[in-house]
């Protein structure tokens, strides 16, 4: 008899779930079809950065965002939509020129401060410059070769990986803390080759750390063509001097605030499912790969989730963060809030890899938890995502994990192009794809209902 019913326990629990797969595909295909056919999310990123533009934290048009986004989340339909307060950096870039001289000729160089960087002063800069082409070949230079000179870091962007991620890891030191290790041999200046996949004279810009320990001295990026060049003077022995004159300065802290809006859960309203972008964005371009597809992205599911009628069993909450660029600040005020809360996050997504087309999710998470996902894979399959073997997370959801070991992941989309336009006036609206785009929010839709609907 025990057998029987052992047999019969789970004839029903196989066509209980087959059940369940079959309305987990037409609800999947219910929202992939309205996502396609809907132009919501293409034209809140056109409004986004046509007519807001780029966001950096402490500026009116970050503000203006802040605005723009609660009023897009309420006319979505969530059940709750609040600001959170946070204090946030008030970095301005000022004015910028420069100019390299070769024998007696000065020949205009495109640049960009690098962010959080001090500028030059009202007279600039102008000496000798010393290459070096990674940072193991600058230890080895005496302090005698450095003081008084402006560093010229030309540390290439490695075409060959084909995850284009892969190389910008590498790039980013030397914009993070390159200028700080040049100032600790008495160096005047920095330039860096920009951490860019372009074969253009666009130059990127990003945010740096100062240690502590040593003197703050202005850093600039070059594009690649800029670079080439210096590059070439220098190795041909024509001895070049660079002038640099930016007035970029750090204000006093201004106040911002995250915006998130919610859809209460039916069944669990307490296991809260968080997802999105960030608002902010550098002050060049557009800030439209870089968050503004993960910002609209996020909000367009709202939206889907809202429209179809799809109740989520669990409570799902659309994130815009605050400062994600140059300080963090929003991702640790959303994480401390939860924590005064006492909230319970069972998951956390984040977009910030940009438009271009998705083909998977990275995964930080227990393996138990790994193979829940990788068991609806051919849910995603006919939406061709299929990579779930990376690592995944983001900058704003990061502090979540590290203080509560909340599972994270990340939208992982084609990168082929991403860092041509990352943090360049490359970045901009015309540059995104509406049905890639589109694709994005399928992809985050999918599984923010799957794990609404069966956990995680």
């Amino acid at each position: 008899m025990k057998k029987i019913l052992s047999i019969l326990f789970l004839l029903v629990s196989v066509v209980c779930t087959a059940q369940n797969h079959l309305q987990d595909s037409i609800n999947i295909r219910r929202m992939s079809n309205y996502i396609l056919t809907n132009a919501h999310g293409h034209e809140d990123l056109r409004y986004l950065c046509k007519q807001i533009g780029h966001r950096l934290t402490g500026s009116p048009q970050a503000a203006k965002a802040v605005a723009w986004g609660k009023k897009t989340l309420e006319e979505a339909g969530c059940d709750n939509v609040f600001l959170q307060e946070v204090m946030v950096p008030h970095w301005v870039r000022g004015e910028e020129a420069a100019y390299y001289e070769v024998g007696g000729r000065k020949y205009g160089m495109k640049i960009t401060s690098l962010g959080n960087a001090v500028g030059t002063g009202d007279r600039g800069v102008k000496t000798s410059i010393v290459m070096v082409n990674d940072i193991d070949e600058f230890d080895r230079l005496p302090e005698s070769a450095v003081r008084g000179k402006i560093v010229f870091f030309n540390y290439r962007f490695d075409q060959t990986n084909i995850n284009t991620f892969h190389s910008y890891g590498p790039c980013v030191f030397y914009r993070w803390a390159a200028p700080s290790r040049a100032a600790g041999k008495g160096a005047a200046a920095v330039v860096i080759r920009s951490v860019s996949s372009a074969y253009d004279d666009e130059p990127h810009t990003g945010v740096l750390s100062y240690d502590k320990r040593y003197p703050k001295i202005p850093a600039i990026a070059v594009g690649n063509t800029t670079a080439d060049k210096l590059e070439e003077l220098v190795v041909n022995n024509k001895r070049p001097k660079i002038y640099i004159r930016t007035t970029c300065e750090m204000k006093r802290d201004v106040k911002s605030y995250n915006v998130v809006g919610e859809i209460y859960g039916t069944e669990l309203p307490k296991e809260i499912i968080c997802f999105g972008g960030h608002l902010d964005s550098w002050d060049v371009g557009e800030g439209a790969h870089d968050d503004g597809a993960g910002v609209v992205q996020s909000i367009d599911a709202i939206r889907t989730f809202k429209k179809l009628g799809i109740r989520p069993k669990r409570t799902i909450r659309c994130v815009l963060w605050m400062n994600e660029e140059n300080g963090a600040r929003g991702a640790r005020a959303y994480m401390q809030q939860a924590k005064e809360k006492n909230e319970h996050h069972i998951l956390a997504i984040e977009s910030d890899a940009g438009g271009a087309t998705p083909y998977g999710f990275g995964l930080t998470m227990s393996a138990a938890k790994k193979d829940k996902v990788q068991a609806w894979k051919d849910l995603f399959y006919p939406y061709n995502i299929y990579n779930f073997s990376r690592k995944g997370g983001g900058v704003d959801i990061n502090p979540l994990h590290k203080e509560f070991d909340t599972p994270t992941m990340g939208l992982l989309p084609d990168g082929h192009r991403y860092f041509d336009m990352h943090h360049s006036d490359n970045d901009v609206f015309e540059n995104v794809h509406r049905r890639e785009l589109c694709m994005g929010t399928i992809a985050m839709a999918m599984m923010v209902y799957l794990v609404s609907q069966h956990g995680l």
